[in-house]
């Protein structure tokens, strides 16, 4: 597994961020540079911020374990990692739920906005619209920054059955910026560092693990099987 890394510093007019150890130029995840040993077997964090009603949630409704992931849509670990959170889907039904949240990193100039589109798209067409646009996103992006264009944003909408006259206005608004914004650093304050990373909670909001990069699943599994025997 491998993932983003870049810390961060938040000011409250605005956030700045440097890159520490990062290959934002590559196109293969496996030219990143790869997580300890500790993190693609899973390690203590967080606590993550408790999933609320205004949280993307996929999956069982009364979930035992919630993997919560911190993404970036032109991420290409991110974009890796995605088809491993829906084959955990597949396999465990309703005895998890994934939770979406938000973490564009700055030097991935679309992924900000990519991700405002997402939360119009759940405004106008609720869960369902928001998982079908994250879906579409990560199949299409060729990553690394600009892999999904912004002109195709609206389209995008279209394509899905969303209002595109709406959806537009939403998005041009601006609207949804300071949420993502907050997700970052809600993310940050968590220990989020780099994309993707996921936690393991448990339904009563116990942070029992993480997962920085896009860990295959083989080694997800491990810490959903210890999380539902807590459970």
């Amino acid at each position: 597994g491998a993932f983003l890394v870049v810390p961060r510093l938040y000011s409250s007019a605005s956030r700045t961020s440097t890159v520490a150890s990062t290959s934002s130029g590559s196109s293969a995840p496996s030219a990143a540079a790869a997580p300890s040993a500790a993190g693609t077997t899973g390690q203590s964090a967080g606590p993550a911020k408790p999933v609320g009603k205004d949280d993307h949630v996929r999956g069982g409704k009364n979930p035992q374990v919630y993997l919560v992931e911190y993404s970036d849509f032109e991420c290409p670990f991110c974009k890796h990692f995605h088809p491993t959170m829906q084959q955990a889907l597949q396999e465990y039904g309703d005895k998890i739920a994934w939770v979406y949240r938000h973490y564009p990193l700055s030097f991935h100039a679309n992924a900000p906005k990519e991700a405002e589109a997402t939360e119009c798209a759940n405004e106008l067409g609720g869960s369902d619209k928001f998982w079908a646009y994250t879906d579409k996103i990560f199949e299409r992006t060729t990553s690394n920054g600009t892999g999904f264009a912004l002109d195709a944003l609206v389209p995008l909408a279209k394509e899905i059955g969303l209002n595109e006259t709406k959806f537009k206005s939403c998005l041009d608004s601006g609207k949804y910026a300071a949420h993502v914004n907050q997700d970052e650093t809600e993310g940050t304050s968590a220990g989020v560092s780099g994309t993707p990373t996921t936690f393991v909670v448990t339904a009563d909001g116990k942070t029992l693990t993480s997962f920085p990069g896009a860990v295959p699943y083989e080694q997800v599994k491990p810490g959903i099987d210890q999380a539902l025997s807590k459970s």
